[in-house]
């Protein structure tokens, strides 16, 4: 959610905010299972209604959906799903990605982690909903070259968002 990150002209170039919002009903964990090792969001369907995922809505163009999929993963560990996404407008049908392979115990990266938590503080998200993220634990990314580190790393230091 991270507008320099998802604005990349090889994710979603157009993303335009359609406003802050919430998913009643799901937790946000890290524990789908990556290629490299770590944890990456889910938004998992929980019981608990009292349960939500704070976020943010975009619009994107059509045209950018394929390299959003690609970026984002979709048929590799991540599937499409419509969530109903409440607004301060009302509630909005909309597309996810929800995590298709998870495993217990995944933790994210300190980067990764780090990506998410900008975006939460960019798009000014409740500050309980953000120290829950800095409560997450992760890890440090046993490649320190892993050219998507080096990614998030680059967008981190460009947002100007601080994470500390």
């Amino acid at each position: 959610m991270l507008n320099e990150r998802l604005r990349a002209p090889n994710h979603a170039p157009s993303a335009t905010v359609l406003g802050r919002g919430h998913v009643i009903g799901r937790t946000l964990t890290f524990d789908k299972a990556s290629d490299d090792g770590s944890g990456k969001c889910d938004i998992r369907l929980t019981a608990d209604a009292n349960n939500r995922v704070e976020g943010v809505l975009f619009w994107i163009a059509d045209a950018d959906k394929p390299g959003l999929d690609e970026a984002e993963g979709r048929n590799r560990g991540y599937a499409e799903s419509v969530v109903d996404v409440v607004t301060e407008n009302g509630t909005e049908p909309s597309l996810a990605y929800v995590a298709t392979s998870t495993e217990a115990g995944r933790r994210p990266y300190h980067w990764y982690r780090a990506l998410v938590i900008a975006g939460a503080i960019q798009y000014g998200l409740p500050t309980d909903y953000i120290a829950r993220l800095h409560a997450v634990a992760s890890q440090g990314d046993p490649l320190p070259q892993r050219p998507t580190k080096l990614q998030a790393e680059a967008v981190l230091k460009l947002s100007g968002v601080s994470v500390d």
